[in-house]
Order: structure tokens, then sequence, then C-alpha cells
């Protein structure tokens, strides 16, 4: 395993085990599974931990809690994360301090090395088209909060969801003080596919830059795109949905991975772990099967220039 930094965190495996699947939002699994991915990961080498309370109701939270007991094996990280929305200023330290509580209550621990604001920023005369926290009350209320919180030491640092209105999170991330680390999505499509919930073009590679510019941590998220990149959906997709038809565009990509001789999980992970801006990619497996893959992805050599131009041609991006 390759370690890589990720902003003021520091060295981080270059796979990041994140809650989607052990929270069995991607396909079926169960607790027993769940617990032993989590374990497996850890041997592997992977020793960043990514959550949130929104993954099968607290379900992440709590396969940690079992699979270590509030005790973390030596040098593993963890992230866990908050959704603000639009409340009142008086409302959002209350609902902050909630939401970790509960979580620490769930992964049973009294600290997580980083918290992520869980929803887009919006800007204030976007109330009514957007969902998510306008600018001034993250720049005057949520962004002290969390400042506050690392002082305290209840949190190593913040960082942002990095889906969300692009014009904002380019904002947010020139303004001081900044994250830490922002979540951005980190697959050959650059699609956050049904997350996508603004008019404007996502831009993922101008946020990653803009990101490394400043010395904040890129975590590479969707790298299979909700399944869109894998070679068969693990759940029903209603046909009219995004995800489903980024697994139509992506139609040569599965073809050209099949004549390569790998999985189209395999190969998008590989290609996610070599976008240069990132310094970790999430991985939503729910099962030692499907880490397995990701670990072999990781331990291949990165994807030459050569082949990523291809890959990115097939698709559409070049």
């Amino acid at each position: 395993m390759k370690y890589r930094k990720l902003g003021s965190i520091g060295e981080v495996s270059a796979l990041t085990l994140g809650g989607g699947g052990i929270g069995q939002i991607w396909g079926q699994t169960d607790r027993a599974e769940a617990v032993e991915t989590v374990k497996a990961a850890v041997d592997g080498g992977i020793t960043f931990l990514d959550v949130a309370p929104t993954y099968g109701d607290g379900e992440a939270e709590r396969v940690i809690g079992q699979a270590f007991d509030g005790k973390l094996p030596a040098g593993v990280r963890m992230s866990t994360k908050c959704a603000v929305l639009n409340v009142q200023p008086d409302e959002v330290a209350p609902r902050i301090d909630n939401s970790l509580s509960d979580s620490f209550d769930r992964l049973r621990v009294d600290y997580v090395d980083l918290f992520l604001l869980h929803n887009q920023i919006i800007s204030d005369g976007d109330v009514a088209r957007y969902r998510g926290t306008t600018h001034s009350l993250f720049v005057d209320t949520v962004r002290p909060i969390f400042e506050k919180m690392v002082q305290d030491g209840r949190i190593g640092a913040w960082g942002l969801t990095g889906i969300g209105v692009p014009t904002q999170l380019l904002q947010a991330l020139e303004e001081d003080p900044a994250p830490s680390v922002i979540q951005v999505v980190a697959n050959l499509l650059d699609s956050p596919g049904g997350l996508k919930r603004f008019d404007e073009p996502a831009e993922p590679r101008r946020i990653m830059r803009s990101a490394q510019d400043r010395g904040i941590g890129v975590m590479g998220i969707r790298a299979v795109q909700a399944g869109a990149l894998t070679d068969q959906f693990d759940r029903d997709i209603p046909i009219e949905s995004p995800d489903y038809a980024d697994y139509e565009r992506a139609a040569s990509f599965r073809a050209f991975a099949k004549k390569n001789g790998v999985s189209s999980a395999f190969l998008a992970h590989r290609y996610a772990l070599s976008i240069n801006e990132v310094s970790t990619v999430v991985l939503g497996v729910k099962n030692r099967n499907e880490l397995s893959e990701c670990l072999m992805a990781e331990e291949t050599a990165p994807l030459d220039p050569d082949l990523i131009a291809e890959v990115d041609r097939l698709v559409g991006r070049i």
C-alpha cells in the first residue's frame, strides 16, 4: 500500500474505506460481513475510514464501533460528517454538537480526525432553488464552530463534501480559514450522477486543482460512480436515472476493460488512483471480495498517460 499526504491530516493510505458499502447503501450485505470487511481493510494496509450518520441510518458508524470497540489500531484515522442545511444561526451549534455526539456513541470513540460538512454550500440568493447551507451561514456560523471544535480537541480537522455548486466550493477553498480536506468526485466520467443537484457544470478537476494549490487534501469519491463504472449494477436502477445514463455512456469503457482482461471496477479504481491531485480514493465496497479487487488495483502500477488518454477518448472526455 502506498501512502500520501492528505492536507493537515498527514500521511494516509492511497485507499480509504468508505461507509457506503458497509452501511448497506450499495447493494446487499450484512453486519457480520461488513465488520469483517473493515478488519480486512486495515489488515490490507488501509489507514483511513470515512463514514457518515446517513450511511444506513448510522449503520456504517455502528460497524466501525463493533469492529474495533472504540480502540482503533495504531495509525488508523477516521472521519465522519454532519448535514447542517439552512437552519437558523442559533440552531447550528446544537445540530452539529448532537450529530457529532451521536456519531461518537455509534463509533464508540470521543474524537475523530476529520469532520466534514455533508451538504452543499449555496449562495444566499439560491435558497429557493437549491437545498444546502448558505454561504453567509457557513462563513458566520458553521466554519467558526468547526474551528472551535478543533481548538477544543473534539476533532482533528474539518472539511467539505465537494459535491455541490462549484462556484461556492471554489470560493470556500479560497477563503480563510480554509478546510483541511475536501472530498471530490474522482471518476473517469467526471460525473456525480444522481448527486448533481445544481445547474452549473460539476468541474471536479478544477476543484481538485484549486484545493491542491492551497495545500488542501483531496479525497477522491465515487470512483465507480454509484456502480455505473462496474460491469453490472448491484441493485435496481431506474433507466431514467442519471446513474443509468452514465452506465450507458460507459459502454465502450466496459468493452475496453473486458478486452484487457480486467473488470470495469478494477480499471476504474486504477484510473482514480492515477489522478495526480487525489491523495486517497474512498472505496464504497460492501464485502471482502470487492475490497480484495480494490487492493489489487492499488498494488498495480498507475495507468500510464497513453492509457488514461485512451479511456478519456472512449468516454468523450477528450
